[in-house]
């Protein structure tokens, strides 16, 4: 009877063993999908140059990385423009895109070289009529950050809102679902989860780290301190 009984417990034994072996890779084959890694889809090089990472990129927001309910998404666009408008992700995706190699500098001391895919500010600015007396792009943020660039730069540099990196759709630490690709301006240009572009006619309007101390031309060969 014994050794009945201690066949039984040993065959539960191997069962349970069995079933927490079972549920521990169905866990893993779960993240695996739900977070594949980056080294497997991100590409790293483009035209013979090397390219950075996403893990490169250091944390630096002002409340942490925030996560876009994409089905809620809305940019709207707004301001000094002839026809306010709003866009859902959807809508944006169907747009033409471009992409452009840039650099990206950050004031703390660290550069990423990426290959960046998204929609030209003009082509949206020209959809929403800019008035004439606008001369200044605010760009706001979903966790409160607002940074602005002059309207003349926006439109000659054919600025665009990234929301491809590196050949992947932008992570939600690098922005998702759009972030502006300032080129030639230090990071904090860059403002990352962009929800509004207000089309305004303050040239000295000061975004967060602007009204802070940093300069807000934000020119990469400029000074970081001052006006």
């Amino acid at each position: 009877m014994m050794k009945f009984i201690q066949r039984k417990v040993g065959l539960w034994i191997a069962a349970i063993a069995t079933l927490i072996a079972v549920g521990a890779f169905l866990t893993f084959l779960s993240m695996a999908q739900a977070e594949p890694d980056v080294e497997s889809v991100e590409v790293r090089e483009y035209q013979g140059e090397k390219l950075g990472s996403v893990d490169n990129f250091r944390e630096n927001s002002i409340r942490g990385v925030q996560h876009i309910d994409v089905e809620a998404y809305q940019l709207l666009i707004d301001g000094l423009v002839a026809e306010a408008s709003s866009y859902d992700y959807a809508a944006l995706q169907s747009m033409p895109h471009t992409s452009k190699l840039v650099t990206i500098h950050c004031v703390e001391g660290w550069s990423v070289k990426a290959l960046w895919e998204g929609i030209a500010l003009s082509e949206l600015l020209a959809l929403a009529g800019p008035t004439d007396e606008a001369n200044t792009v605010i760009f706001h943020a979903a966790d409160g950050y607002t940074t602005s660039l002059p309207l003349e730069y926006v439109l000659e540099r054919n600025l665009i809102i990234a929301d491809h990196i590196n050949g992947m759709v932008l992570p939600p630490a690098n922005g998702f679902p759009f972030q502006l690709v300032a080129e030639d301006k230090w990071g904090y240009k860059w403002i990352r989860w962009l929800t509004r572009i207000e089309l305004s006619n303050d040239p000295d309007y000061k975004g967060f780290w602007e009204t802070r101390g940093y300069n807000n031309n934000g020119d990469e060969d400029g000074p970081k301190f001052g006006n």
